[in-house]
């Protein structure tokens, strides 16, 4: 079976992740293959745009071979993990500035990765199943693909109320945090499908896509702005959940117990990695900064433990270590920000392409 099934049809160059047994989880194979077909079609003219999919009925992607990746630490091959997370940073990369639109059906679960190989397109299809997530910080983990950056940009601090709880977000949040760009029923998606292969430009796929969306249904954050702005423009974890703890609503308190759930390491970690990724505002910037941070989480005790507690024995049970923010010092969490030895991204085309495309990643 092949992972992704790569074709032209018509103007189309089509994507789909065809892995549906593990809810299209990408492999390092996977991400070769998207490369490697949007490599070759970004020079030829027949494909004026990018349609990405997932197989199967539960969605687009649900994020990396989180267990691959554990399996290759817990066997002393990290360098496996690092090729990984290099090649696949590079992608996400190259789709942020691609030179052709590419649109991404985020319909189903899209989490992790799979937001890594489609909030950085050029329009972001969602649907009443859409639930996006960064989940990362409840393996050990920080939220990489880019994410550090989509989060860091949306307003009103809603992108770290994400990263921190790992909440899930329906499609009229994700379209709130800038996720994603339209709504579209998920009943229209076979049509959207089959209809873009009559497609002869981008423009006519666009006008396509606008015909058929609509207004999703609403959400849940934009009547919880004021306060995550509040108590998420706080400059440090513990000050974060006081700050939550302290309002008069059950929604922040449930709020500060989800972040409590979470590695409190990684939580200090993605705090600050968020921090300077809305400082230095480039995705480049943040990719690098990811891939340094993935390496260090690789080889801290966390990132084993949570993968254990909820992929393995699934006991939901995680002994972090240390277990509460307020034990984790400024200088742990200097340590994961120092330079590493593995090779460094390749992100020299992402200026090139940006330059032909006259878009800005």
């Amino acid at each position: 079976m092949t992972e992704v099934e790569v074709r032209v049809e018509g103007a189309c160059g089509r994507l789909t992740l065809n892995r549906p047994s593990a809810l299209n989880s990408l492999t390092l194979a996977m991400v070769r293959a998207l490369k490697a077909a949007l490599g070759q079609w970004m020079e030829d003219p027949a494909v004026a745009f990018i349609l990405l999919d997932g197989a199967g009925e539960r969605g687009l992607c649900a994020g990396g071979d989180v267990r691959a990746l554990y399996e290759a630490v817990r066997s002393g091959h990290i360098e496996e993990a690092a090729t990984f997370f290099r090649e696949e940073y590079e992608l996400n990369s190259m789709i942020a500035s691609y030179p052709k639109p590419y649109i991404a059906l985020m319909d189903g679960v899209v989490m992790g990765g799979g937001i890594g190989i489609s909030a950085h397109g050029s329009l972001r299809v969602l649907t009443e199943r859409s639930i996006l997530a960064m989940p990362e910080t409840r393996i050990g983990f920080i939220p990489d693909v880019g994410g550090t950056y989509l989060l860091a940009m949306a307003p009103d601090e809603l992108g770290t109320y994400a990263a921190l709880t790992a909440s899930r977000l329906g499609a009229a949040d994700a379209l709130l945090l800038g996720l994603g760009d339209l709504f579209l029923p998920s009943s229209e998606i076979p049509s959207v499908i089959a209809e873009s292969r009559l497609c002869k430009t981008a423009q006519d796929v666009h006008e396509l896509l606008r015909d058929k969306s609509a207004i999703p249904p609403p959400g849940s954050l934009e009547s919880r702005r004021s306060w995550i702005a509040r108590c998420f423009s706080m400059q440090a974890v513990e000050e974060i959940l006081n700050c939550l703890d302290e309002e008069a609503n059950d929604l922040a308190h449930s709020a500060a117990a989800e972040i409590r759930k979470n590695s409190p390491t990684a939580l200090k970690v993605t705090l600050r990695a968020l921090r300077n990724a809305r400082s230095k505002a480039e995705l480049g910037y943040s990719l690098q900064q990811e891939y340094n941070l993935a390496m260090a989480c690789l080889q801290y005790p966390d990132f084993s433990e949570g993968v254990r507690a909820a992929l393995i024995d699934k006991d939901q049970r995680p002994r972090w270590r240390p277990d509460d923010p307020a034990l984790v010092t400024a200088e742990q969490v200097d340590q994961f920000f120092q330079d590493i030895e593995f090779p460094p991204l390749n992100l020299s085309h992402m200026a090139s392409q940006r330059e032909a495309s006259g878009r800005q990643p």
